[in-house]
């Protein structure tokens, strides 16, 4: 019987802002599975760090991960957050894999072990989850579904990749991405510019279903209708989504 891979090639990279309330449970929760994580604290204002600093220690003692902090004296938004944890990750030694996962306890462990094993057996180069397969749409709240489907709608660039959730955070990538990755987009809008990004380097794409877990905490995060037709503006204003 094949082993499975300990996963120390891979890393999660977490921004956080404001996250104080929950970013601990996921932290160690995660770390059983993928033993790099990266936090990358956005200039919160609540007790994110400590949470974080707390965590990082109780894995350490007992030896399942490692968690890293790395910090912005300022808010930047999740954009910046993720280019910069992505240039830490991939400058450690050994790192083949990057995954993107939400601090609020949105993403499941269980759904990212699917995107790294597709990653290291088929010949993609970045994965995205979707909501949108297999019937899971009805657990997405019908405000969400309607940002997520007016953003698809309105960028020519993510139906031309086959993409139905390009705004979906959780996504899995090997090196050649993360190397090439380069986010100007400082905040929410990054989603878009990842999509350019795949069609500009073309790099090899696919989706994979997965669950959202929505709480109470999670859902009064969420953005508006208003705010979701605001990213694609800000996209198509830099240049970032021309057919």
């Amino acid at each position: 019987m094949t082993e499975r891979p300990t996963n120390d090639d891979v890393w999660l990279v977490i921004p956080v802002y404001n996250e104080g309330e929950v970013i601990r449970d996921v932290l160690v929760h995660a770390s059983k599975t993928f033993p790099n994580i990266v936090c990358v604290d956005d200039g919160s204002s609540d007790d994110s760090v400590a949470q974080i600093r707390s965590a990082a220690a109780d894995v350490a003692r007992t030896q399942t991960g490692s968690i890293h902090l790395v910090r912005h004296p300022v808010n930047l938004g999740q954009g910046a957050a993720i280019q910069t944890g992505v240039e830490y990750a991939r400058s450690r030694p050994g790192a083949q894999y990057f995954v993107t996962f939400d601090a609020d306890g949105q993403h499941r462990v269980d759904d990212v072990v699917a995107m790294i094993d597709r990653l290291r057996t088929e010949p993609v180069d970045i994965i995205v989850g979707t909501r949108f397969a297999d019937g899971r749409s009805e657990s997405v709240p019908l405000l969400r579904r309607i940002v997520l489907r007016t953003v698809v709608f309105l960028s020519p660039r993510t139906r031309r990749l086959g993409l139905s959730d390009a705004h979906n955070g959780l996504r899995a990538f090997n090196k050649t991405v993360a190397d090439q990755l380069d986010l100007l987009m400082a905040g929410m809008s990054h989603a878009s510019e990842f999509v350019a990004l795949i069609d500009h380097h073309h790099w090899r794409v696919a989706e994979q279903p997965v669950t959202i877990l929505y709480t109470d905490y999670s859902r009064a995060k969420g953005q508006s209708l208003i705010n979701g037709v605001n990213i694609v503006a800000d996209g198509l204003l830099h240049g970032r989504m021309r057919r």
